[in-house]
């Protein structure tokens, strides 16, 4: 019983630590599957510890490779998921929006059948707990996939916008268009949470457009999702600095950490930052587990780095 005068404890979490739960992490394609083939080169972080595990589909962002962001899936695996990444262009071509969308759902589709030889003994997928997730462009993929533009055996139980961009400018967004202007237009059934950069609406030089342009941003995402739905902006960082410090290729780096403005403090903070949240929020919402994400809305400084726009509207 707390003593008479006595302030109540600050709660905490440790979601922006690793988990303390083993994984692996392995590449699937054509070559390498058993069974069937995905419809698109994969790499995927599972727990090692039996168990059954939600499983997440995260979709990179434009010209970045799914390799890039291994720091940021690894910190959420270790906390209990199985994510699925799939490398939607090939030879470094980005696909048109359209094609993109298609093969996310067909990579949805291959999960439901594909995905359960390929775990280690006594780990088990829990299909009745799917979430669609993804950074930039990918971002806007995983609304698309929700929205149901992606036909899917699955049913899609939340979704995760990391930064998502529909475009360059709100006159010029990818296909199909599905930013409308207006609040709450997203017809969603599911819980959404938004996670944007303090910094991606900027120029990172005077020769290129900003990478994640207000107008297209997670401003307007959030804005057309309906409750219950949850925003967060990483305030000091960039719309890459949730990308592996080490990357490959000269394109790569060069969208990785010259095209956008980026923070200048370490990017492991960034990604300690959205991998916390992003258990913190599906631990909340498909486990009935409050707690961590309670905490962060509670005390908004238990996160690594600065977070503003904090809100949470239930259903």
């Amino acid at each position: 019983m707390m003593n008479e005068g006595a302030l109540p404890a600050m709660e905490t979490t440790q979601v922006f630590q690793k988990g303390d739960i083993q994984w692996k992490q392995f590449k699937v394609d054509e070559s390498t599957a058993s069974s069937s083939s995905p419809p698109k080169p994969l790499l995927i972080f599972t727990p090692t510890v039996p168990g059954a595990y939600p499983v997440i589909l995260f979709c990179h962002g434009f010209f970045v490779p799914n390799t890039f962001y291994s720091d940021l899936l690894t910190h959420i695996v270790s906390h209990g998921f199985i994510l699925v990444a799939p490398q939607l262009f090939c030879k470094g071509l980005p696909m048109l929006e359209p094609s993109e969308v298609k093969f996310a759902g067909k990579v949805a589709d291959w999960v439901a059948e594909g995905l359960q030889p390929l775990l280690p003994e006594n780990v088990e997928a829990n299909l009745e707990k799917v979430v669609v997730s993804g950074h930039s462009k990918g971002g806007k993929t995983a609304f698309c996939v929700a929205l149901g533009y992606a036909k899917t055996k699955l049913k899609i139980s939340a979704l995760v916008g990391i930064d998502p961009v529909a475009g360059t400018s709100k006159y010029c967004e990818t296909h199909p268009h599905i930013l409308k202007g207006v609040a709450g237009s997203f017809n969603l059934n599911m819980p959404v949470a938004v996670i944007g950069s303090g910094l991606g609406p900027e120029k990172a030089n005077c020769c290129t457009p900003p990478c994640a342009p207000d107008g297209v941003n997670h401003k307007e995402f959030f804005k057309e999702c309906k409750a219950p739905c949850a925003n967060f902006v990483v305030a000091k960082y960039g719309h890459m600095d949730m990308l592996d410090d080490e990357t490959e290729g000269v394109i790569g780096t060069l969208v990785a950490k010259c095209v956008c403005k980026n923070g200048s403090g370490p990017r492991d903070l960034m990604r300690r930052t959205i991998g916390g949240l992003v258990v913190a929020f599906l631990r909340a919402q498909l486990n009935d587990q409050w707690k961590d994400f309670d905490a962060v809305l509670g005390n908004h400084n238990l996160a690594p780095t600065q977070l503003d726009n904090v809100v949470y509207i239930p259903a």
